[in-house]
């Protein structure tokens, strides 16, 4: 049997992670052999993973950038269970490693995403393994990817939230900045009016006509009632006709325009945990 020091158990930690007696454990039954100890480690991270696969994974990070040229941005969610692990250095630079991994190969989807190697595992490994790790059930939960002119990114402070805008024109990158604040904070359904899909529409007006009718409105202009919600429901809800939180009285819209003529938002992406 192998001669086991603390030295071994410390560097096997470092290589993966795990815990200093899960360390020990893996080098006594691999005796000795780091590669072996290593994929012990592995196979029991994601025994565990399968078993917490019911569980609910709500806390975790957010995380978005764009490409060098800013023309594409990249977001990513890594979920787990607990705020606790969430702050953890290991995990939120795990989720860094996806989201710089994501940036440079631009994969088509989560799958794809998830198929990609970073040394020599893929992430979908990657995160398993950490599962076993920290004891939790963590998985990729988010993947989105925009391509535009300029794509700006933001990421709310802690990881909670993040969003991705674009642009049809390269201006300031400020500006981008600020709207993708604004998508943050007002969380609009589309960019414009003529983006609202014809099912949220016909709710919305469902609802101004019932609201109306609870109020007594005659029911011959119930329609003509419900049409003025409706409005006032694109201009809430829209990002181009929002209001612009950043100085009030304008919209977007005349924000952008204000900045370059002819400028506007070709699409956003918002993703936020779920708690």
């Amino acid at each position: 049997m192998a001669n086991i020091t603390a030295a071994d158990v410390s560097k096997l930690r470092q290589m993966t992670g795990a815990g200093m007696m899960d360390c020990k454990k893996a080098l006594v039954e691999a005796d000795g052999d780091f590669e072996r100890a290593k994929e012990l480690i592995r196979e029991r991270g994601l025994a565990i993973a399968n078993k917490r696969a019911d569980r609910d994974a709500t806390e975790g990070a957010v995380l978005a950038k764009t490409t060098k040229d800013n023309t594409v941005g990249v977001m990513i969610a890594l979920n787990c269970e607990t705020d606790f692990v969430a702050k953890n250095v290991d995990f939120v630079g795990l989720a860094n490693s996806i989201l710089d991994a994501a940036a440079k190969e631009l994969p088509a989807d989560l799958e794809a995403l998830k198929a990609i190697k970073i040394n020599g595992q893929t992430i979908g490994d990657l995160v398993a393994e950490r599962s076993g790790v920290t004891g939790e059930k963590m998985e990729v939960a988010c993947y989105e990817i925009l391509e535009a002119a300029q794509v700006s990114a933001y990421i709310h402070m802690g990881n909670k939230l993040a969003t991705l805008v674009g642009l049809n024109k390269v201006v300031d990158p400020k500006v981008g900045f600020n709207v993708a604040m604004q998508v943050a904070a007002m969380n609009p359904v589309a960019v414009d009016k003529d983006f609202v899909p014809q099912s949220v529409v016909d709710k919305e007006l469902e609802i101004g006509r019932e609201q109306a009718r609870l109020e007594g409105k005659a029911e011959e202009l119930l329609d003509k009632i419900a049409m003025g919600k409706l409005q006032k429901f694109f201009k809430e809800s829209t990002l181009l006709n929002q209001e612009f939180v950043m100085e009030g009285k304008i919209s977007v819209a005349e924000y952008l325009q204000k900045q370059e003529k002819g400028l506007t938002v070709t699409a956003f992406k918002r993703f936020g945990l779920a708690n």
